[in-house]
């Protein structure tokens, strides 16, 4: 199903209630949070939130919707982990990792309009969502951690070491619950 089925069936102001709801998840999302000792990137869900605004929502909308999350943000609205907002965020060690939200959602959108149609089994639906996830994720990272080495001088394995490795395993279970709530809640909208 793409966007544009979604288009057909929904108004303009439907969705932007979507995208409204999508950026409170993803606020939520975030304040759920254990900060860890050795880096200033926390633990938090927001990730889920981002998986599910791009699976559910689509590339336009998805990315409206963190886009919007991340312009809150900006503007001081304490939508980030630890309950902090402002640019400071943005321009901290962990900013790269929110705009990255924004490019993920857009991803994970764009791949799955182009690959998931009705009829496919379930197993096949959740393997591209998974898959679409992992590909946003990994984008994601990618920009997080560049700021991330940008912003503090660290070098790059010890970035990676801070900012990526510890994150896998909880990354792994939210692109699993992600993928699965994806593939059902699609079916509904």
């Amino acid at each position: 199903m793409t966007t544009q089925d979604f288009d057909r069936s929904y108004s303009k102001t439907t969705y932007m209630a979507l995208c409204g709801l999508f950026a409170a998840l993803t606020a939520i999302c975030s304040y759920i949070s254990i900060p860890l000792g050795f880096t200033p990137v926390p633990v938090n869900l927001g990730t889920l939130a981002v998986f599910l605004a791009g699976g559910l929502l689509g590339k336009k909308y998805g990315t409206v919707s963190l886009a919007v999350y991340a312009f809150l943000g900006a503007v001081g609205v304490p939508v980030f982990a630890g309950f902090r907002g402002g640019l400071s965020v943005l321009a901290g060690p962990t900013g790269g990792y929110i705009v990255g939200y924004i490019v993920a959602a857009f991803l994970i959108g764009l791949l799955l309009e182009k690959t998931l149609r009705p009829g496919q089994s379930r197993s096949r639906q959740i393997a591209l969502c998974a898959a679409a996830e992992i590909i946003g994720l990994l984008a994601c990272y990618a920009l997080g951690t560049l700021w991330f080495i940008v912003s503090t001088g660290t070098g790059i394995w010890a970035s990676l070491v801070a900012c990526v490795f510890p994150f896998l395993p909880g990354d792994g279970l939210k692109i699993a619950a992600a993928a699965i709530l994806i593939q059902k809640l699609r079916r509904l909208l």
